[in-house]
């Protein structure tokens, strides 16, 4: 994708959550190795949906941008830096902790080495395509994207 197409569609993701009736963003990130495994985080048991498997993700502020949203997130998460561009893979909705409609939107995001440092969950695994079924069957959808995007 070029700059003016990512722009292009960074928009239309806010604008389609807008009219929807989102009132919340997450940005995803599938952090694949190049063995094609991916980074899959583990919720403590004492947060909202503990002991889900999930992707790096979180919350956008505001009217941040959601790439640098994304970037921010897996930073925060992992203490991976995502290096790159990220493609768009996909969307899924919930509700949040606090019962707001909620929009996941998914980016592939390669990041330098892979080395993790946890902040907010309680394990981290690299993760074949056999391990997939740990997590959400909304986050299942995303990966298996992914997994035809990439030959995987």
């Amino acid at each position: 994708m070029t700059p003016a197409a990512d722009m292009a569609l960074l928009d239309r993701l806010r604008r389609d959550a807008r009219r929807d009736g989102i009132v919340k963003l997450v940005v995803g990130a599938v952090v694949p190795r190049p063995d094609g495994r991916v980074l899959l985080l583990h919720r403590r048991s004492d947060d909202f949906l503990g002991g889900l498997w999930e992707l790096p993700s979180g919350g956008v502020e505001g009217t941040e941008d959601l790439l640098v949203a994304l970037h921010r997130e897996v930073t925060e998460e992992t203490g991976l830096r995502i290096t790159g561009d990220a493609t768009y893979l996909g969307h899924f909705d919930y509700r949040s902790k606090s019962g707001k409609p909620t929009r996941q939107l998914n980016f592939t995001a390669h990041a330098e080495g892979n080395t993790v440092t946890l902040t907010e969950h309680d394990d981290f695994l690299w993760a074949g395509p056999d391990e997939h079924g740990r997590t959400s069957a909304q986050t299942q959808a995303i990966l298996a994207i992914w997994r035809n995007d990439h030959g995987g």
